[in-house]
């Protein structure tokens, strides 16, 4: 087996995904999309083959499939004109990519940020994984997704894209970890909360939906916004956040310690992401919030997340949001689905 060299130990900028496209590393069963490779990862899309299944599962030491046979209800066929998965269902749907990993590489799958916004679960699989989410070096075998809808049911088709890829060589140290507090103070309208029983999300229709027929906009009250158990809200960060160009990185939880929930579904930030030379400056990380069993008072400026930054291997050959973004200079943002507010 071949191993990879790098300048440094760090995360794979796009030049360096292409050559490990070019040389096979990565393949898929249709011919790459022209802007599937990101600064500093790879969208990931949905083949035409999934399952629904009655539970979560990790492979351990069997394949996706076997275990699949396992758990599965029944199969589903993924068309062109698309399928409905439902919100409350858990989904297991393989993608089109597959991975042929050289040593010395590691890969980090998360949600796409337009994925967490309109809260779908969603985590990586690899046939004897014994994470989520985490390719170890080596691996030479197909991918999967779950896909768990939360709020919304979802219309997907093959070519959906809902997750992407971080590849790693080596053990880049942790350059920076940045705290992020909450923005209860940026308007009128501080976040949304996603409304009950809304219709069906297209996740291919950019744009095409009203989001007052799936989101309720909130203000606050006495300085405070309640969260309400097993409800999903948007909110935007506190403070900007910018990714230098030559580093890249990841949104963590906090200590559960701090508070009973969970923020940021989609934690990948590439490189450039709210800099001046990308034209970016001035933008907010948007976080995904759902809390679990107790209501939660947050304040203005509350810590609810990390910032991970790492280094690149190299500087990347583009940057977040020179080929066009959604969500370069956002503020408080809903998911490119929806059409301004």
């Amino acid at each position: 087996m071949s191993i990879f060299q790098a300048p440094r130990p760090g995360i794979l900028p796009a030049q360096s995904i292409e050559t490990l496209i070019a040389t096979s590393a990565v393949t898929s069963d249709t011919p790459f999309d022209h802007d599937q490779v990101q600064p500093a990862s790879l969208d990931l899309r949905l083949s035409d083959q999934a399952w629904r299944v009655r539970a979560s599962f990790l492979p351990g030491k069997r394949k996706v499939e076997e275990r699949i046979a396992d758990v599965a209800m029944h199969a589903i066929a993924i068309t062109d004109a698309g399928v409905v998965l439902e919100k409350g269902c858990v989904y297991i749907v393989r993608l089109q990519e597959r991975l042929k990993l050289p040593q010395g590489l590691i890969a980090r799958a998360n949600p796409k940020s337009s994925t967490g916004r309109v809260d779908v679960f969603v985590r990586l699989l690899t046939d004897r994984g014994a994470s989520f989410d985490d390719v170890d070096e080596g691996y030479d075998g197909p991918l999967y997704l779950e896909v768990a809808p939360q709020t919304f049911s979802i219309l997907v088709r093959p070519g959906t894209r809902l997750n992407q890829l971080r590849l790693k060589a080596g053990d880049p140290p942790k350059l920076e970890t940045r705290s992020v507090g909450v923005d209860l103070q940026g308007g009128d309208i501080v976040g949304f909360r996603g409304r009950r029983h809304a219709g069906v999300v297209d996740l291919d229709h950019i744009d095409g939906h009203d989001p007052r027929d799936f989101w309720e906009p909130l203000s606050l009250r006495r300085g405070e916004l309640l969260l309400d158990p097993g409800e999903f809200y948007i909110l935007a960060s506190s403070d900007d956040v910018e990714i230098p160009v030559d580093q890249a990185a990841e949104m963590t939880p906090i200590d559960p310690s701090v508070g009973e929930f969970r923020v940021h579904y989609a934690g990948f930030f590439d490189p450039g992401f709210g800099t001046d030379e990308a034209h970016g400056a001035g933008s907010k990380g948007v976080l995904e919030v759902r809390t679990h069993d107790t209501p939660f008072l947050l304040e203005h400026g509350q810590i609810v997340a990390r910032l991970v930054y790492e280094p690149l291997t190299e500087r990347p050959s583009r940057l977040y949001g020179e080929s066009g973004s959604h969500y370069q200079n956002q503020g408080l943002k809903l998911s490119k689905h929806f059409r301004v507010w």
